[in-house]
């Protein structure tokens, strides 16, 4: 049984996020071929494939950095997207507030100390409490690790403890959906085991995750689904084991041959 089928015992819930048909092109470059994903309350999915095969770029779309040339996009009963035509600035507001985002390169601020990285947007975007927000805040920041650190500027920090602050500050907007962008792809080795444990114990927590990554031994412990890209359509999907192990299509075996998988 799935975390997501844990989570609604058993039933089939709705997607938090859903995206039907979508296109997305660069010039003359047609990135994104007819794509449609969703994704589950407590479901992780990794994304897997080639550089230059579009999960960086549906990543983007999906997280609204970048918008799509067609296609549907809705997160819960929201509706962002319809044919490639995007709803008023207030409903663009609402889905940006259902995802965290952690990038390959952290992305914080380098003026801000750690505390306050992960205290700003919660009291300038939401306006919630600052007393409340500095208490979870700590707390969080005590859950990746990072206690003793509050008062330190990124630059004090190692790649790791960094990316570790990033996905505390993402945390903090209480997300619907947390989305991973090759979350250790600068990182060392041992510093790469840092951020993977703390991604695996947000798996187990039930916080739904669409992660991409080359990291084939981590998509195979904790994805409840694999998706293979390549050429910017979905060549195969399903169970790690499936994907992984007992691929079914001639691009996903060449893959993954090619990483000694």
């Amino acid at each position: 049984m799935t975390n997501s089928e844990r989570a609604s015992g058993g039933q089939s819930p709705q997607p938090v996020v859903s995206l039907e048909h979508a296109r997305k092109s660069f010039g003359d470059t047609t990135v994104l071929h007819d794509i449609s994903l969703a994704v589950s309350p407590g479901e992780v999915v990794a994304i897997i494939g080639p550089s230059g095969g579009g999960k960086s770029t549906l990543l983007r779309c999906l997280t609204l950095l970048e918008r799509l040339d067609g296609g549907n996009l809705s997160y819960g009963d929201l509706v962002v997207a319809r044919d490639g035509s995007y709803g008023e600035k207030s409903m663009l507001a609402a889905a940006r507030s259902s995802f965290g985002l952690v990038f390959q390169n952290y992305n914080l601020f380098p003026h801000f100390t750690v505390l306050r990285n992960v205290m700003d947007a919660p009291i300038c975007v939401q306006r919630r409490d600052r007393s409340e927000v500095e208490a979870e805040a700590r707390s969080l920041l005590a859950k990746m690790g990072l206690e003793g650190c509050e008062e330190k500027v990124p630059c004090q920090l190692s790649g790791g403890q960094q990316q570790r602050a990033s996905i505390a500050r993402a945390l903090a907007m209480h997300p619907k959906i947390m989305y991973f962008d090759e979350p250790t792809s600068a990182l060392d080795p041992e510093l790469t085991a840092e951020v993977l444990r703390v991604i695996k114990e947000l798996a187990a927590e039930n916080m739904t995750m669409v992660i991409v990554t080359h990291e084939m031994s981590f998509a195979r412990e904790v994805a409840d689904r694999v998706v293979f890209m390549d050429g910017g359509v979905i060549v195969e999907q399903g169970t790690a084991e499936q994907v992984i192990e007992h691929p079914r299509e001639a691009r996903t075996q060449a893959f993954l041959a090619q990483r000694n998988v």
